[in-house]
């Protein structure tokens, strides 16, 4: 088992470098025992994170990575849109697998999702896919339909937002879902969408009802996380979604609704950058998106499937076939610059064995010139060609191999070309989905 503390400060962050489904949730799961609390500072139940321990699956959308070692405190920080009933079943569910949910605490700050959510955001996803029928407009997101992007920007507009610390506020919370329920009804019936009014005397219930559930997890977690750093605790801080879908530093507008990079744990947890001294970025050997939005190196053809059911890449939250390309190091690059990352954990490589050539892509064509810059805009992004490099692939499985060093030599060249071209060592290697499927230190 590979426990890896951080050396350099109290708190290490766990981040995706691509557009998601990187494999996080593993790699946070193998490294937790070396932290006193996993800390979930971003997005909501639009996550997924998978854990295969000893065969056994689990899957995850708002509960952090760490729960499944008893008693280790898991918190959903402030940053996080909560959906209630997601996670009450997640920890129902946890539960019945006997799994201890003990160490799981909820910030009164995080903002809650609530059914009206989520329907707002299956009609403007359906709007702009009708538009971009017709001929025009920017066209689908491609959300889950979770309601989160709704919720954040409840949270923005402030009035109509509902935080956790509300579901024990029954006044507060009843003035503001009916609110909510004026003017979405109203709203929508100016649309003409086809909808049953919301009902905001069933929606402040059941909002009532999962608070008296939750009660004993909600804290203040701002001060229980300073407080644990301040006692010489270490966090370990798990981010959802991926850096190229970050609101601010992904690509724009095809991205997710909070900033998911590391840049998003300071106001996402309250915690200062400056207590973090190591992010270890993730990243899958080749690439995958789900979703609209530009995709440089995608394959639309017999590799590409051939690599999406050998790396099962079906969303954990929505089991939507993922789009599939090559790895692109130009993305890759300019994500370990914005995260700041201090080491590289590679996911998936078993999934390349077996190719004769493997292509890398290290630079963009636009407009007749090359560049090594990834261009978050996604108009701009949209013009890129891909400039790859060969490689020889690696025929062997290697989902076997124990340490870096037993992986054979093509693939070793191909982790050495990761590294030289992010400029960032490579910590861990991933070769298979358990656990126990992980090699420590590049094998280069």
């Amino acid at each position: 088992m590979i426990h890896q503390s951080n050396k350099s400060g109290p708190c290490t962050a766990v981040v995706g470098l691509q557009w998601g489904d990187e494999g996080k949730g593993k790699i946070v799961d193998l490294i937790a025992p070396g932290f006193d609390a996993v800390v979930r500072y971003n997005g909501g139940a639009n996550a997924g994170h998978s854990i295969v321990v000893n065969g056994e699956r689990y899957a995850l959308h708002l509960v952090p990575s760490g729960i499944l070692y008893p008693g280790k405190l898991a918190v959903v920080a402030n940053g996080v849109v909560v959906d209630p009933d997601q996670l009450l079943k997640e920890i129902d569910g946890l539960g019945e697998r006997g799994v201890d949910t003990s160490g799981l605490r909820l910030s009164d700050r995080a903002h809650v999702v609530l059914p009206y959510h989520k329907i707002e955001d299956q009609v403007r996803e359906l709007a702009l896919s009708k538009r971009r029928d017709a001929g025009g407009g920017v066209g689908q997101i491609g959300t889950t339909k979770r309601g989160i992007g709704p919720c954040y920007a409840d949270k923005v507009l402030r009035a109509l937002a509902v935080r956790v610390g509300d579901l024990r506020r029954p006044d507060i919370l009843r003035e503001r879902v009916e609110i909510s329920c004026e003017q979405r009804n109203a709203l929508f019936g100016a649309l003409g969408v086809d909808h049953e009014p919301f009902d905001a005397a069933r929606i402040i219930d059941a909002a009532l009802a999962a608070g008296e559930r939750l009660e004993p997890l909600i804290t203040d977690t701002v001060y229980l996380l300073n407080d644990l750093i301040d006692a010489g605790s270490s966090l370990l801080f798990e981010g959802a979604n991926a850096t190229l879908l970050d609101v601010d530093h992904g690509t724009y507008p095809y991205v997710t609704s909070s900033n998911s990079s590391a840049l998003g744990i300071g106001a996402g947890t309250g915690v200062p950058a400056s207590k973090i001294g190591r992010v270890v970025g993730v990243m899958k050997a080749y690439s995958t998106r789900v979703g609209s939005g530009p995709f440089p190196t995608e394959l639309l053809d017999d590799t590409g499937d051939r690599i999406r059911e050998r790396g099962r890449e079906y969303g954990t939250t929505t089991g939507r076939p993922r789009r599939i390309g090559w790895l692109d190091l130009v993305a890759v690059r300019y994500s370990a610059m914005i995260n700041g990352i201090t080491g590289l954990a590679i996911t998936l490589l078993d999934v390349l064995a077996g190719f004769d050539e493997l292509q890398v892509c290290i630079e963009y064509e636009i407009d007749g010139k090359r560049t090594g810059r990834f261009l978050p805009d996604s108009a701009d992004l949209e013009r890129a060609t891909p400039i790859y490099t060969a490689l020889p692939g690696f025929l062997d499985q290697i989902d076997a191999a124990t340490e870096s060093n037993d992986l054979p030599d093509e693939a070793k060249r191909y982790v050495s070309l990761i590294q030289d071209h992010v400029g960032v060592p490579v910590e861990l290697v991933s070769v298979g989905p358990d656990r126990s499927q992980t090699l420590a230190g590049s094998p280069v």
